[in-house]
């Protein structure tokens, strides 16, 4: 369940009569737990609890249901149970149908609320169906609410409608519920006068079956586009003279509105009357309401939630901390105050994927914050403000997010101006709107960017008919801004190469066709970063988007970022990859880095890192590298073989269309069974996944001069013929059909002679080491790892270091959260110092020390052995000496963090290549 959905079946629950026996079980339900859960709860299967009509899901929470007046007691009670803690339960809760008290045990943190009122604490409770806790929406949960209201609304509109869900009605379906939510959050703000105006005008002249309500609704949308003098020479009832001039093109145009049924007339009622519009967070709302108008995405409703923290994260390093830094600095000083505020009435802050405008309300209101205490300090506090919002730039695909954009800004500077200014003022200046556009409805990736935000000086000004309508050929608007910056922000669409559409891939090859060849490997965020290395050749700017970490790593870096440079781009700023987390149930966030990009000569560059705590660290170092290190911008090119004397690293075998030389250990004992020679052609077969959980496959394994003997069992001849005709069918392979000819051979037909080193291809970041292992020579190695033939045992100490490990998530690709391990990018480039004998005889000491931790607690597998909460403690000594012997090697001591050991091995490899590895670009311009 989405958190809209949680929060409706919260609110319905508290509606219903209040049922002491089934309660507990109903408040599971609306959390999302499945009917065979609460099923098994009921009947006492899985409830543990020893409290009086108490319900326990280990795990999650310990609740009761009690008698009147005894809350607290029980309360006290379910804290104080020994069942609580042996669960390990996050919460406790007790109500008696008339107050309801609850405490997060991991916090400490407790509410208490008259029983009807609990659904405004439904945040609170989010972890139980797997969610983060957000500040914002525990605290608040208007918006969630506000997002279900106008999801019911807009679904029950569209059954009536269906036409208004078409390409041809969409924008005017879109345009509509824009309009409402200007009308609701102006009648809970006095913009509209005299209190739920709006919503009582609809109850008042709209029939109870819905019939009239879209000619009453649409009757009011084209007097607020009227003036007062003008209305009554149109025909416009009176009813209507109480409802302001808006202008600003919100009402403008179309004035159609969808029919409403009996249930969309009371949605509609509800909507108004049951929620305080005032307290809307424009990009809280903004952000999660977007899904209402794309069916695809109507399952992830109220999910799209990005946290003011971690867009702070962006922000402040691009700019603002630069802007508390200067009113810092001034101090009180009059004419030092009046240049910063200035300064902020001539910033640009742009964001060219825009969705709901969270970036550029976030932004908005941080600098009217600052603008409020220039004007504070100067005496000054009633100023109107001087930053305009036609200086908050924004490009969004879909049009409704861009609606709402731009809605979002419109309240946040109402809400700006009351906070700052007080009611009355905000109220004289608020009406009419101004009718220019600032956001755009386009692709991003097809625009030029300088038209939509030009560059200072641009004397160009066209006014929009329509605020929420601007062709996407218009000129640009003048910032009026001689001598202004501009700050590039956001969070464009990642999307993988393999995953991106032909319109995305046309997207691609509009922005890099003529820079690079290999731009089909990129993600496509990177096409923003480009188009915003480009931008900043032509003004003052600086840049800054949240992006994967895959273009930090792997091969992304030797092809994108040696363009960037090129363009006398550096990374100004950067964070270090961490969780960008969403509202989605056992969340689904992905991880991400923050990297910032100027033009701008500057000496210290600031490069931060997430803390185990959750909060961040940040150094100022001299330079800041592709991969996000504090290293010269070197980009690590792909090795056919290792630098060093260090063993070849191959793929395993591959069948190669030999699917059937592969099979289960319960075929193998079949086959043995019916054929016992057939024993003697049958290996165990690892791949990653077979080596981590110990549980190998079997496979046929057949010398050239053994196949009579082999064919001659009737099981695995009909494998060979198998697998020949699987290699024939591939009739454009060439060396599928030279592989017919030996069907009893694997691609690769090499095995050890004392043992096998095997490297998983995917292994989980999580673990704290890279899963090396070693295994008997008569193993068979399949594609899907890496393997090492008799290699000297000191290879695995390396590979089994944390050095390696820091290696490889740096310059090797993700899967994910997973490493995707490459030999030619993190084994043949792996920078180790010249070795000794005496090193390597250490190193191997080392490696059989790890082995043989490991066999001690046989048949525990790799995936039990490294699992970072239960890795067995000598396990863990062992990996520590390696990691110790080896760090000694490079700096004779241990390095105190993965940041001083990545630092170090770019060091190192800068020095092994000579300097050499970025990539020789052309450039050409990127509008």
């Amino acid at each position: 369940m989405n958190v809209v959905e949680i929060e409706a079946a919260v609110s319905e629950l508290a509606l219903q009569p209040f049922d002491r026996e089934e309660f507990s079980f109903a408040f599971l339900k609306a959390f999302g737990n499945k009917e065979t859960t609460i099923t098994r709860l009921r009947k006492g299967e899985t409830n543990a609890s020893d409290v009086a009509s108490g319900v326990l899901q280990r795990n999650n929470i310990h609740l009761a249901t009690c008698e009147t007046g005894t809350v607290n007691a029980t309360l006290k009670a379910l804290r104080e149970s020994p069942k609580t803690i042996s669960a390990k339960a996050k919460f406790i809760l007790a109500t008696d149908g008339q107050t309801l008290e609850a405490e997060d045990l991991t916090s400490g943190e407790t509410i208490a609320s008259a029983y009807p009122d609990f659904p405004q604490y439904f945040g609170f409770f989010l972890p139980l169906a797997g969610i983060s806790t957000i500040k914002e929406i525990k605290d608040n949960p208007i918006d969630v609410r506000a997002t279900g209201r106008l999801n019911k609304l807009y679904v029950e509109l569209l059954k009536d409608n269906p036409e208004w869900a078409t390409e041809a009605r969409r924008h005017d379906m879109n345009h509509f519920m824009a309009r409402l939510i200007f009308c609701f959050f102006a009648e809970d703000t006095d913009i509209f006068p005299g209190g739920k105006l709006f919503t009582h005008t609809i109850e008042q002249m709209a029939e109870r079956d819905g019939s009239n309500t879209h000619e009453v609704l649409g009757t009011l949308f084209r007097a607020m586009n009227i003036k007062h003098a003008e209305r009554m020479s149109v025909g416009l009832p009176r009813w209507t003279t109480e409802f302001p001039y808006v202008n600003g093109g919100l009402f403008s145009g179309n004035t159609d509105v969808p029919r409403f049924s009996r249930i969309a007339r009371v949605y509609l009622l509800h909507a108004g009357q049951q929620l305080n519009w005032a307290q809307i967070n424009p990009d809280i709302f903004g952000s999660m309401i977007q899904a209402v108008a794309d069916e695809n995405e109507r399952d992830a409703l109220g999910m799209h939630y990005t946290s003011v923290p971690n867009i702070l994260k962006v922000l402040n390093p691009l700019f603002l901390d630069d802007l508390r830094a200067q009113l810092a600095t001034a101090g009180n000083n009059p004419r030092q105050l009046l240049n910063l505020r200035k300064r902020l009435a001539k910033i640009r802050v742009f964001d060219p994927a825009c969705g709901s405008g969270n970036f550029l309300v976030i932004a908005y209101k941080e600098m009217r914050a600052i603008e409020a205490e220039i004007n504070r300090r100067r005496g000054e506090p009633d100023l109107r403000t001087t930053i305009p919002l036609t200086n908050f730039r924004g490009i969004e695909l879909r049009d409704f997010a861009a609606e709402i954009a731009r809605l979002a800004l419109v309240i946040a500077e109402y809400q700006c101006d009351v906070l700052y200014r007080g009611q009355r003022l905000a109220l004289t200046e608020f009406l009419p709107l101004d009718a220019q556009n600032w956001i755009t409805c386009g692709n991003a990736l097809q625009l030029d960017w300088l038209s939509i935000c030009p560059p200072t000086g641009s004397g160009v000004r066209v006014v929009s008919d329509d605020l929420f309508q601007t062709p996407l050929d218009q000129a640009e608007i003048d910032f009026e801004n001689e001598g202004g910056e501009t700050y590039i922000c956001g969070n464009p669409p990642y999307r993988g190469s393999k995953w991106q559409t032909d319109a995305q891939k046309a997207d691609m090859f509009k922005v890099f066709d003529g820079l690079t060849k290999g731009w089909r490997s990129l993600d496509y965020v990177a096409a923003w970063f480009m188009k915003a290395a480009d931008y900043g050749t032509r003004t003052k700017t600086a840049t800054a988007f949240v992006s994967t970490n895959s273009i930090c790593q792997g091969q992304q870096v030797p092809i994108l970022w040696p363009l960037i440079f090129a363009t006398r781009n550096k990374i100004a700023f950067a964070y270090t990859s961490f969780k960008w987390a969403n509202l989605a149930s056992y969340n689904a966030g992905v991880t991400v880095v923050i990297v910032g990009i100027s033009c701008e000569s500057n000496n210290t560059r600031r490069l931060f890192s997430a803390n185990e705590d959750g909060g961040s660290a940040v150094r100022d170092v001299g330079n800041i590298n592709a991969y996000l290190v504090a290293a010269p911008n070197i980009e690590v090119q792909p090795r056919s073989g290792p630098m060093q004397d260090l063993v070849a690293m191959q793929f395993g075998s591959h069948p190669y269309y030999g699917a059937a030389l592969i099979f289960s250990n319960d075929e193998a004992r079949r086959m043995i069974h019916r054929s016992p020679d057939a024993a003697r052609f049958i290996r165990p077969l690892y791949g990653s996944k077979e080596f981590i959980n110990s549980a190998p496959r079997s496979c046929l394994w057949i010398q050239d001069n053994e196949v009579d003997q082999a064919i001659a069992i009737p099981s695995i001849a009909m494998k060979l013929a198998d697998v020949t005709k699987a290699r024939r069918a591939a009739s454009k392979d060439i060396t599928a059909q030279k592989l017919a000819e030996t069907p009893y051979r694997f691609r690769e037909q090499i095995t050890a002679k004392q043992y096998v080193l095997i490297v998983p291809r995917v292994s989980s970041e999580n673990r704290p080491f890279l899963p090396v292992g070693l295994l008997e020579p008569n193993c068979i190695i399949q594609e899907k790892a890496f393997a090492m033939y008799d290699a000297p045992l000191w290879n695995m100490a390396l590979i089994a270091s944390r050095l390696h490990w820091v290696w490889i998530g740096t310059v090797c690709v993700r899967m994910r959260t997973d490493f995707s391990y490459s030999n030619t990018l993190g084994w043949n480039t792996f920078p180790v110092p010249l070795l000794t004998e005496q090193n390597k005889t250490d190193l191997t000491r080392c490696a059989e020390d790890i082995l043989l931790a490991r066999e001690a607690h046989f048949p525990a597998t790799i995936a039990d052995l490294y699992d970072p909460d239960q890795m067995p403690e000598n396990l863990r000594r062992a990996h520590e000496r390696n990691d110790e012997v080896l760090e000694r090697i490079y700096i004779g001591r241990r390095f105190r963090n993965d940041t001083e050991r990545l630092e170090k091995l770019f060091d190192l490899y800068a020095k092994m290549t000579g300097g050499r590895g970025a990539t020789q670009t052309t450039r050409k311009t990127v509008s």
